[in-house]
């Protein structure tokens, strides 16, 4: 697995580890991708192939094998960014559910990031995706 490859499969999983892509992850999966490199300059084609090969692996492997598999190929800083992006499309349909914290507690364990700073980004995602002004 190539790096933009692993990204966008850390991605996927995040939004598709409970076994339901809605909405609005779908749409933060969209946002999340679109400005970066190399994902911006795909073509909806490519982009579409892309997934539809990497949804084949998440149903044959599941979602641990695949993470796995991803992280491997992404080196420390890609793994860092990972780790806020997933965290943030976990959150992207404010429901995280026991799959998805235990997608994460997975993820931070298996990125090469002191857990101090692993810890630190997933409270950071979790504080800005709360709703704090809710009545």
């Amino acid at each position: 697995m190539i790096p933009h490859e692993a990204f966008a499969a850390i991605a996927l999983v995040a939004v598709g580890c409970d076994g339901v892509l809605d909405k609005d992850e779908s749409s933060a999966l969209r946002i999340q991708l679109a400005g970066r490199s190399p994902y911006r300059d795909l073509s909806d084609r490519v982009m579409a192939e892309l997934f539809d090969g990497l949804l084949a692996r998440l149903r044959q492997l599941g979602w641990e094998e695949l993470l796995r598999e991803a992280i491997a190929a992404l080196s420390p800083a890609q793994q860092e960014t990972a780790l806020a992006m997933a965290a943030s499309l976990v959150y992207a349909n404010h429901v995280v559910d026991p799959v998805q914290e235990k997608f994460l507690g997975a993820m931070s364990a298996q990125v090469n990031l002191p857990t101090e700073r692993s810890n630190q980004i997933l409270d950071v995602i979790a504080l800005l995706n709360r709703d704090s002004l809710a009545i």
